[in-house]
C-alpha cells in the first residue's frame, strides 16, 4: 500500500509544479542523482528477437472468447513455433499492476495470461514466467487481478521480481537501472499490456508496460515520462507483443476503479512492432498518435512506425 500513497503524492506534488516541461527538467535532474550507483560493468538487455525470422507485421483479432482470440492470434502470425523454440524459457510481461478485478480494466485479462502460457508450453517452451513489479501490494494485486491463479493453473511460475542486477540502458533519462532477474534469464519476452488512458503520457500500453521490469524507485521517471519510455522500449526488444483491448479504461487511467471507466471492445491485437501496436491503442482511446510525445520519440529512434495501418496484416473475426 505504501507505493501508492508515493504514487499519489507524486502526482499531487506535479499537479503544482505549473508546468509539465518544468517538471520534466527538474524531474530529469533529481533522478539521475539518484540512480543505483555503477559498481563495475552492467548488465543488458538481450534482444529477445535474435534468431527469429520475425518480420514487422500486425493483426487484430475480434471475439467474446479471450482464450480463442490468442489462439487464432497465434495462429494467424504464423504459429508459436515462429516466436517460441523448443527448449527456450519464456517471459510473459503482462499489466500486473494494480488492485484491481479483471471488470475494472486495470491489469491484463487473466484469461488472455493464461492462453499464451498454455500456448508457449506447447509450442515446447522449457518454463514460462509470468512476471512484473507491481504498483500496488503484490500479494492484492496477484489474488484479485486473478492472473496469479489463472496463469499458475495453465502452468507457469508466478514471479514479482523484489531485486535484481543493475543493467545498462544508454537512454536519455535512464542510464542505469536496477532490472528484475527473471527478465535477465528469459530466452523470450512476450509483452502483454492493457489499453488504458493515462494521466501522464495520454496513453499507456506496450511500451509504458516496460516501467513493470525496473526494481526500485521508479515513479521519479514519470517526471520525464515521454523520455523515459522510449527509453525503456529501446532496451527491452521483446519478442512479440500482445494488446489487451478486450476491455479498455477510457476514464481516470491508469488506475480507474468505476464501471464507467471501461468499455468492453473484444479486441486482441498481435504485433512485432511495438510503436505501431501503441499508435492502434491510441486510435482506440481516441487520441491521435501525433499528440503523444513518446510515440514520436521512439519512431524517431528507428524503434518502430506509427502508421499501424501500413503493417496490419489481417483483421479477423473469432467466435462471432
Amino acid at each position: 500500500m505504501g507505493r501508492t500513497v508515493d504514487r499519489r503524492e507524486f502526482l499531487r506534488r506535479l499537479a503544482l509544479t505549473g508546468g509539465v516541461f518544468a517538471a520534466a527538467s527538474a524531474g530529469a535532474l533529481y533522478f539521475r542523482g539518484r540512480e543505483p550507483r555503477a559498481r563495475g560493468a552492467a548488465d543488458t538487455l538481450r534482444d529477445h528477437r535474435e534468431g527469429l525470422a520475425v518480420d514487422r507485421r500486425m493483426v487484430v483479432l475480434r471475439g467474446p472468447d479471450p482464450a480463442a482470440l490468442v489462439e487464432r492470434g497465434f495462429e494467424a502470425m504464423g504459429g508459436a513455433g515462429a516466436f517460441i523454440r523448443r527448449g527456450e524459457r519464456v517471459l510473459i510481461k503482462p499489466n500486473m499492476a494494480w488492485d484491481r478485478t479483471p471488470e475494472q480494466g486495470a491489469n491484463t485479462h487473466p484469461l488472455l495470461v493464461a492462453a499464451a502460457v498454455r500456448t508457449a508450453l506447447a509450442a515446447g517452451a522449457a518454463s514460462v514466467v509470468v512476471a512484473d513489479v507491481p504498483c500496488n501490494d503484490p500479494v492484492k494485486v496477484l489474488e484479485r487481478s486473478g492472473i496469479r491463479k489463472a496463469a499458475a493453473e495453465a502452468g507457469a511460475r508466478v514471479a514479482v521480481p523484489s531485486e535484481g542486477p543493475e543493467v545498462d540502458f544508454g537512454g536519455a533519462v535512464i542510464a542505469r537501472f536496477a532490472v528484475g532477474r527473471e527478465f535477465l534469464e528469459a530466452d523470450r519476452i512476450i509483452n502483454m499490456p492493457v489499453v488504458k488512458v493515462h494521466s501522464l503520457s495520454g496513453i499507456t500500453c506496450g511500451m509504458k508496460n516496460w516501467y513493470g521490469l525496473l526494481v526500485g524507485r521508479r515513479h521519479g521517471l514519470h517526471q520525464n515520462i515521454d523520455e523515459s519510455i522510449a527509453d525503456l522500449a529501446a532496451a527491452a526488444k521483446p519478442t512479440l507483443t500482445i494488446i489487451d483491448a478486450t476491455r479498455i479504461m477510457v476514464s481516470n487511467g491508469p488506475t480507474g476503479g468505476a464501471p464507467s471507466d471501461v468499455v468492453r471492445r473484444d479486441l486482441v491485437a498481435f504485433t512485432t512492432d511495438e510503436v505501431a501496436g501503441d499508435a492502434w491503442a491510441a486510435d482506440l482511446l481516441g487520441r491521435r498518435p501525433g499528440d503523444l510525445p513518446f510515440l514520436g520519440l521512439a519512431a524517431g529512434r528507428g524503434l518502430g512506425t506509427g502508421d499501424w495501418r501500413s503493417i496490419l496484416q489481417e483483421e479477423v473475426s473469432v467466435g462471432t
